[in-house]
């Protein structure tokens, strides 16, 4: 039998969200233990919250659309990459140690697994540095996850590593938990939900093999 891994982020009513996006509200709005006759929640959170994908038109205002995205981006091989717990940051000279093979679909595991457990919002976080993303395009990826909810610098300024990914296409998943699966290649299903129009959605992951 095949192993699979569910490599999600639970949302969970005040969960961490990156600063600045809007906070998860998830509350009854009716209940059996109320009188009601089923059990049904208000949900309230932001596009980027948990595990969630973003899409060309998060930094570029007419770019594609999370629901206009290929569905066959997000099913498909991949490979899981482990960087060492004391990398901050991941260069393109980090990547270039790694054996990717011919994949196009790349997950990068580092120390920022064991931060999503954590209540509140980890600013040190380790990110792929923007000539690391530059080295991804240039080797045809179309998919790059990483353990955080965000994959570039913290309050970066410049945003370069987000928009060398999506300005040429390239699917971000951010907000995953890598702290089980090894290292390897895998069978990625990845699936977010089905948001028109809009520049991120939520997701759940696995990984199979």
């Amino acid at each position: 039998m095949s192993r699979i891994y569910d490599i999600s982020t639970p949302v969970l009513s005040g969960g961490v969200v990156y600063p600045g996006n809007p906070e998860i509200r998830i509350e009854p709005q009716q209940a059996i233990s109320q009188g009601a006759g089923a059990n049904v929640s208000s949900i309230a959170f932001g596009s980027h919250t948990g595990t969630h994908v973003d899409a060309v038109k998060h930094f570029v205002d007419d770019g594609q659309t999370v629901d206009q995205i290929p569905i066959e981006r997000f099913i498909g091989p991949a490979i899981l990459l482990a960087f060492p717990d004391d990398l901050m940051v991941v260069t393109a000279a980090d990547l270039e140690k790694q054996h990717m093979g011919s994949h196009t679909r790349i997950l990068l595991r580092t120390r920022n697994s064991s931060f999503l457990g954590r209540p509140d919002f980890a600013k040190d976080f380790t990110y792929l540095a923007p000539d690391g993303a530059e080295y991804l395009v240039s080797r045809g990826v179309e998919l790059v996850g990483i353990d955080y909810l965000s994959i570039e610098q913290f309050h970066s300024g410049h945003h370069l590593t987000h928009l060398t990914l999506l300005r040429r296409g390239v699917v971000i998943v951010e907000g995953l938990d890598l702290s089980q699966p090894p290292p390897g290649e895998y069978q990625l299903t990845c699936l977010p939900l089905r948001l028109a129009g809009l520049d991120a959605a939520p997701a759940r992951a696995v990984l199979s093999r």
